[in-house]
């Protein structure tokens, strides 16, 4: 074995290790079912722990190229007849990937890459049978776990609808209360909103934020019943709605018969302690419809979101969009819900906010 392991390079020794490995499994100097050499012997001769050439085994494992049988050893299970071989592709071929700047909310990779492998092990080609319409099952009770125990929305999993994103669930918002031809907006806003709305014929009157919300001269003088408003952290003005302006908000809905739109944006990266209280969870009178989405909190990719109906809205909506397929692939549905439900989610929210506590201590 004659690897060597560049000590200076800014590549950790593990995974220098593993692509010499994976050269030599793919040249079959290891073919199929052939014995690689011990943990013990490739430490000594390239000069790294046992513990560098575990994490490297480790990775060659997760990839498909080995397997580890006890007592026995580490066999080489790839199989170039395996494989359909794929024309070279020139450099000036590949399309230029730029990078986008990162999110405060960007998820650990290898936690999600891990989670992906574990989802298709357990499922299999379960992945592939089509998504209920509102979401998968395994997903809207995670949802439900995680909401009741992080911020006291205690709701069943036939109030949740999953949606590819925020925008999506804007479109089915504007069907479901297209008798109500005027919307009220908070100005500024994230424009997309608006879009959204006037994009399917919706009047949007826009009512100017103050310090702690939407003024109430404005919420008086407006003629709309369906109020759309981002209480946490109104984008781009950073405004958050005050505990009273809260119920100011779900007093005026109840005055009108109307219905808030509570669009729960960035609230899980909230550096407080304790979680701002969310309209839904202290309303008593069923007038509010939450929307919150994953993709601030692990990537902007992650095109998924969900909404939660008041049960009051539940047949209104199954009778006139029941009939629409959800449009979050099963595969990444699964992903969430396994990440709801280890933990790893709620780990990672955790880690930041304890980065940013601690970036707002220092300056």
């Amino acid at each position: 074995m004659n690897y060597h392991i560049d000590t200076r390079s800014s590549i950790p020794a593990y995974m220098q290790l593993y692509k010499l490995l994976v050269q030599d499994i793919i040249a079959e100097v290891y073919p199929y079912g052939s014995r690689l050499p011990s943990k013990r012997t490739i430490a000594e001769e390239t000069g790294v722990s046992v513990v560098t050439v575990e994490h490297a085994f480790a990775l060659l494992s997760e990839e498909g190229y080995i397997e580890t049988r006890q007592r026995s050893g580490c066999f080489v299970i790839y199989h170039k007849s395996d494989f359909h071989a794929a024309p070279a592709l020139q450099k000036d071929m590949l399309p230029e990937i730029r990078p986008q700047s990162s999110s405060v909310g960007d998820f650990p990779f290898s936690v999600f890459a891990r989670t992906m492998r574990k989802v298709l092990a357990h499922y299999g080609n379960r992945i592939f049978i089509k998504s209920p319409n509102s979401g998968c099952d395994e997903l809207r009770m995670e949802i439900c776990s995680y909401l009741a125990r992080s911020r006291g929305i205690h709701v069943k999993p036939s109030q949740i609808i999953v949606g590819s994103g925020a925008e999506y669930l804007y479109g089915l918002i504007g069907q479901l209360f297209r008798n109500r031809n005027k919307f009220a907006l908070e100005k500024p806003s994230y424009d997309k909103i608006r879009k959204v709305y006037e994009a399917m014929g919706i009047e949007c009157d826009m009512l100017t934020l103050t310090q702690d919300g939407i003024s109430s001269k404005e919420l008086g003088r407006t003629e709309a019943t369906i109020l759309h408003v981002t209480p946490f952290n109104s984008f781009p003005s950073g405004v958050t709605a005050s505990i009273s302006k809260k119920h100011e908000y779900l007093r005026w809905a109840k005055q009108r018969d109307g219905f808030i739109i509570e669009d729960n944006y960035d609230s899980e990266l909230t550096v407080s302690k304790k979680p701002e209280d969310s309209l839904f969870s202290i309303t008593t009178d069923s007038n509010v419809v939450y929307v919150n989405t994953f993709s601030k909190t692990i990537a902007p990719s992650m095109r998924i979101g969900y909404m939660i109906l008041p049960e009051k809205l539940l047949e209104a909506f199954r009778d006139q969009l029941g009939f629409y397929s959800c449009t979050v692939p099963v595969f990444e549905q699964l992903v969430i819900a396994e990440l709801l439900h280890n933990g790893d989610y709620e780990r990672h929210i955790n880690r930041i906010r304890r980065k940013k506590r601690k970036a707002d201590f220092m300056s």
